[in-house]
């Protein structure tokens, strides 16, 4: 990162130019930290009867590249875009494709079993399919949704025991 250079000729006519080259140098840098790894990829999750469907957009990712896994009820995706070889044969200007390391992680309301996730990885897109398992599917319930405001308690009447009676 430069330091303001207020002091330069054209810049002492007009501070304000230095001070917005400043900063657009700083957020420029900041942007350029970012974009050096995918950090979290995007993911879609559904819901049926059956089961939990999660796709996770992994663009430039090979599959071999992939790494899943499931440690009690928390499915865990991984792993890393490589860089693409770099030529020389041009000057570069602009370089916005990410690469680096990922990591996503999904808290699932039960713990599957190990047979019940199937994965496939096509254009770019991991899709995930998580079959419920048998006591999930009882266990959800439907709850009736009543109209108006709901009834206030009644106060308990009290009752007056004979020792009281005698004390009052």
């Amino acid at each position: 990162m430069r330091l303001p250079s207020l002091w330069s000729g054209r810049d002492m006519l007009d501070p304000f130019r230095a001070m917005q080259r400043d900063i657009d140098s700083l957020f420029s840098d900041y942007s350029k930290d970012w974009t050096k790894g995918m950090r979290m990829p995007a993911i879609n999750v559904g819901e049926s009867d059956g089961e939990i469907d999660i796709t996770a957009e992994l663009p430039g990712v090979d599959q071999k590249d992939i790494k899943l896994n499931i440690e009690g009820n928390r499915l865990t995706i991984s792993g890393e875009k490589r860089e693409e070889s770099k030529k020389d044969e041009k000057d570069w200007h602009v370089v916005e494709r990410s690469y680096g390391s990922f990591h996503r992680a999904v808290a699932l309301p039960f713990e599957p079993a190990s047979d019940a996730v199937e994965a496939h990885f096509n254009n770019g897109v991991l899709h995930l399919r998580v079959k419920k398992p048998a006591i999930a599917k009882s266990q959800q319930k439907t709850i009736e949704i009543k109209p108006g405001a709901p009834e206030q308690p009644k106060p308990e009447a009290k009752v007056e025991t004979s020792a009281q009676s005698k004390a009052s």
